[in-house]
């Protein structure tokens, strides 16, 4: 595993990635800094937590209208042995760890729920 030296909204952070990982990991840290960025320049909040969880619900979102407008895929095949998991190029992750929409509505409902009791962030 190697590490990657970033920078998001101006703080810099050392992620580790896998080896040949680094230019999808550095256009991930891109797409999440430009997020970060738009969110923080709207004027409206300045806490870099709220920011970072407003930024995630975002792309989030963002994801599960792509997968939804996205044509249906064939069925997945079985890799053949010792080989990984194939990867979908619409979500950068193993085809074995799909995740179903009611999920990604629990967690963002349940986000929503943790940022109204926390008030302080604003």
């Amino acid at each position: 595993m190697k590490q990657v030296e970033v920078t998001i909204l101006g703080q810099g952070y050392v992620l580790g990635c896998p080896d040949g990982g680094e230019e999808l990991l550095r256009a991930a840290v891109a797409l999440v800094d430009r997020e970060m960025s738009a969110i923080r320049d709207a004027g409206r909040i300045r806490a870099r937590e709220r920011i970072a969880v407003l930024a995630a619900l975002n792309l989030a979102y963002q994801l599960a209208q792509a997968s939804r407008q996205a044509p249906p895929s064939p069925a997945p095949q079985e890799p053949a042995p010792g080989q990984p998991d194939p990867v979908s190029p619409a979500t950068g992750t193993a085809a074995s760890c799909g995740h179903d929409e009611p999920d990604l509505k629990a967690l963002i409902a349940r986000l929503d729920a943790a940022l109204q009791r926390d008030g302080h962030l604003l």
